[in-house]
């Protein structure tokens, strides 16, 4: 007899400090690998319920970077680079998450 196994979800979390200490939260949300690096599109996440409704829900796309050994998250200051790395992502998540180009 087949059993019923319930998915669980569970969403890789980071936690990310500011150059003024300040700590953030965010759920990645895929991660795509190319010539020019490895980035990740995520969404922040809130403590507070208010600032999720509050939030634009736009992704937040950082590329990964090494430096003595340790990977690092940075921003993509390139904007060529950065339209390319945002295009494929929403490609990818739409496909996903079954979203519509209407939906938005």
């Amino acid at each position: 007899m087949a059993e019923n196994k319930e998915l669980e979800y569970n969403p890789d979390i980071i936690s990310l400090t500011d150059d003024e200490g300040k700590e953030y939260t965010f759920e990645v949300l895929d991660a795509i690998e190319s010539d020019e690096g490895r980035y990740l599109a995520m969404l922040p996440i809130y403590d507070d319920p208010k600032q999720s409704l509050d939030d634009s829900g736009e992704l937040v796309i950082v590329k990964v970077g090494e430096e003595n050994g340790e990977e690092y998250l940075f921003p993509i200051e390139d904007d060529e680079e950065y339209e390319f790395v945002a295009d494929a992502f929403i490609e990818r998540l739409q496909d996903l998450y079954e979203i519509n180009e209407e939906d938005e």
